[in-house]
């Protein structure tokens, strides 16, 4: 069963829909590999987790990949927005669409991320505040130097919010 949304909230993305996949995740490794660029990380949650798909036509403009972290709460491990489309309200849109959906389920929405002057803003505005850093997250947990908006990424900042 296919999770879908129709709307027309913005020009020239009309008639997108959100839909959930449940089989050949790893088909959108492209894009999940936007908002996390290690395929070995995506690997750790992909399959665990549900994932949701903002599609246009036959193209896929956003994605979120979502787990059931316990005790109510659940976490986005993945949002992406390809970047033609980034900046026109469709990553907050899937935050919108997953909070909807799962409300009943959790009380709280974590999701963690670089300290970036490009993500941080966006979660705050998004009505996020901050919960915890994991130190040195990124420096022992990927093969490479994380580079975001010119900054190196160290520590992981999770955000939460209640839904």
């Amino acid at each position: 069963m296919n999770a879908t949304q129709r709307t027309n909230e913005r020009p020239g993305i009309e008639k997108n829909r959100i839909i959930r996949i449940e089989n050949g995740k790893k088909a959108y490794l492209p894009l999940l590999l936007l908002a996390d660029e290690q395929e070995d990380m995506i690997d750790r949650y992909l399959e665990r987790g549900e994932m949701f798909v903002l599609e246009d036509g036959d193209r896929a403009l956003a994605g979120v990949v979502v787990s059931d972290e316990g005790d109510g709460v659940l976490e986005i491990k993945n949002l992406a927005v390809i970047p033609a489309h980034q900046k026109k309200g469709l990553g907050r849109r899937m935050i919108g669409f997953i909070a909807d959906r799962y409300r009943d389920r959790f009380h709280t929405l974590l999701v963690g991320t670089g300290d970036s002057p490009m993500t941080v803003p966006f979660y705050e505005k998004c009505g996020f505040a901050r919960s915890h850093v994991v130190k040195d997250f990124f420096l022992d947990n990927y093969d490479h130097p994380i580079i975001e908006d010119g900054v190196r990424l160290r520590d992981m900042i999770y955000f939460k919010k209640s839904i």
